[in-house]
């Protein structure tokens, strides 16, 4: 029996775009191709190898150690790249591999990707991921199950018969629906809908873009109309795939309850696909193949890997990125919260077994549904469109960095944000505005602006938001937040997390190991495959290390700025208007 093997050390680079902690994103600026997703440095190149140690002949194992033996893998699929992570029983991550791919922009307001990109880029990285475990002196046999995380709203449509996808992956702040969003709105029943799936008519979820392929893409229609087309958000896809995809024996066509959740066809208290929300978007279930709702955990439902180095390892679970964040942050109690700070930014709020509709602008979810007679844990959510994209915007598109991680250093060259205050309304505004046609708007504008008040305006825009939505939180729960456990690539940031602690007056709780969700996926994979067996298992994994920024500011310039904040944002109402006339 082979001995736990613990890193020594970890070595984290800042990065302050998408969900990951910690990457060195030197290079970012070259753009890859569809076929060829670029490599980025792995986290674990620092992790030292241990020599094997074997345990007396007889002597019987404790629950802990047999659960240093033990390894989860987790895919970690995300709007800008995908991962693969391989844990040790106490959370650690032991190896890992990533690679960037090439987002599509077809059109203004357009945001697709390339459905067989999503697949070759997780292959790729369970590759590269695997060659080093095996270096460190493990085996595949050591991996007990992987779990899978992914970006939620993103819509994938494909032929159930060759197996082929039949348009692009429509990702989730696209905004081509919003003209078909306005239609919607005014249909009859509109305003029942969120009482019953728990979201708003935006062009956020999943429904209105499976709507606006069957009614713009012949491809789709025609498959649509003979009863061809398969739906399925991103972890349904690679599920499929990563089974065998239509080559397979019996292919396996599901998704958990919290990606379901976010598509606005499942009843959020059933947890089933509903027929009034099917009728209400036109969508017939005899021509459409919709994914089977299964927990989030569970060792058979999600099948096994068909292929590659992983060939035959049970898929055992999957979260939605954000559900998986909360999980990774081991928030399962009542009143416990996270903010990722990623692509976009995403606040949950555990409010423990019973749906809270909002009153206040923010989504009903499903945080977490681990099955075997469990209850499925519900949380309000509110999301924030861009996030690390505008510091990615002020990288690719403005040129004001080579390096995600030089915003805090360009930020800091200037004391404040000398008076400006950027809307990042890149996809109109998300929770609590719901504003669909506000754009990405500068105020404040003077000859004393530069570059740096630009980009400290950046990073307050995530947290003036992030605000709003605790306050939203606050009214809808009656209950204040004591503290916000935070993660994702923006997280990094110290300037961030004092400004976030700042803006909102309370303290922001940062773990060492930012990795929350991938390491959800892994712990919903463990769950169902006994490397953990209760939750209570889990209250000391990434735990150590953590960081505190407490508020520093005083309350009434916070308030000041807060307030000039929302004066911007009425003020970019209203902008698309004209154009889409």
């Amino acid at each position: 029996m082979v001995q736990a093997r613990e890193p020594n050390s970890v070595r984290f680079e800042d990065t302050l775009i998408d969900g990951g902690p910690s990457l060195n994103l030197d290079g970012l600026l070259m753009k890859p191709t569809a076929a060829t997703p670029r490599r980025l440095p792995d986290i674990t190149a620092n992790l030292d190898t241990h020599q094997e140690a074997h345990l007396p002949q007889g002597i019987r194992e404790t629950d802990e150690e047999k659960r240093q033996h033990w390894f989860v893998g987790s895919i970690d699929q995300g709007t800008t790249s995908s991962r693969f992570l391989i844990f040790n029983g106490e959370g650690e991550p032991v190896a890992s591999h990533q690679i960037e791919f090439e987002n599509l922009y077809p059109k203004s307001g357009w945001h697709e990707h390339d459905p067989h990109v999503l697949v070759s880029s997780v292959e790729e990285c369970i590759e590269g991921a695997m060659r080093k475990f095996v270096d460190l002196g493990y085996s595949k046999s050591d991996i007990r199950a992987i779990g899978i995380t992914n970006q939620r709203e993103t819509t994938v449509v494909w032929d159930s018969v060759t197996g082929e996808p039949l348009h692009n992956a429509i990702v989730w702040p696209d905004t081509r629906t919003s003209a078909l969003v306005r239609e919607l709105k005014a249909r009859e029943g509109a305003d029942g809908l969120t009482e019953l799936c728990g979201l708003p008519l935006s062009t956020y979820p999943s429904s209105v873009k499976l709507l606006w392929l069957i009614q713009n893409v012949d491809a789709v229609k025609q498959a649509y109309e003979q009863g061809r087309l398969a739906f399925g958000t991103v972890d349904s896809w690679l599920i499929y795939r990563l089974n065998g995809g239509a080559k397979a024996e019996r292919p396996v066509h599901v998704t958990d309850s919290t990606n379901a959740s976010r598509t606005m066809f499942v009843n959020i208290r059933t947890l089933q696909y509903d027929d009034k929300l099917l009728a209400f978007f036109g969508i017939d279930k005899a021509k459409v193949q919709l994914p089977k709702i299964v927990p989030s955990s569970d060792p058979e439902c999600f099948g096994k890997v068909a292929s590659g180095p992983l060939e035959n390892v049970p898929i055992a679970g999957c979260l939605g990125d954000q559900s998986s964040a909360l999980v990774g942050q081991c928030g399962f109690s009542p009143g416990q919260a996270k903010n990722t700070y990623g692509t976009g930014c995403f606040l949950l709020y555990n409010v423990g077994t019973e749906p809270v509709i909002s009153k206040y602008g923010l989504l009903a979810t499903v945080a977490y549904d681990f099955g075997r007679g469990r209850k499925p844990v519900y949380a309000l959510e509110g999301s924030i469109a861009v996030a690390g994209s505008g510091v990615k915007f002020l990288m690719d598109n403005l040129g004001f960095i080579k390096n995600s991680s030089e915003i805090s250093a360009l930020a800091e060259s200037v004391p404040d944000n000398g008076g400006v205050v950027f809307v990042t309304a890149f996809s109109g505004l998300f929770a609590p505005y719901w504003i669909d046609d506000a754009k990405g708007t500068l105020f404040g504008i003077t000859h004393h602006t530069n570059k740096g008040h630009i980009a400290r305006a950046t990073l307050e825009a995530t947290c003036y938001q992030t605000r709003a939505i605790l306050e939203a939180m606050e009214k809808d729960s009656n209950h204040k937040l004591e503290s916000l456990a935070v993660d994702g690539g923006l997280s990094n940031s110290d300037l961030c997390m004092q400004t976030q602690a700042d803006i909102t007056g309370i303290p922001v709780d940062r773990p060492r190991m930012r990795e929350t969700t991938a390491l959800g996926a892994a712990i919903a994979a463990g769950l169902a495959t006994g490397v953990w067996r209760e939750l209570e298992d889990l209250k000391q994994v990434n735990r150590n290390g953590r960081k505190v920024f407490y508020p520093q500011m005083e309350r009434a310039k916070a308030e000041k700025m807060f307030k000039k904040w929302e004066q911007a944002v009425e003020m970019s109402r209203g902008w698309c208007q004209d154009q889409d006339q």
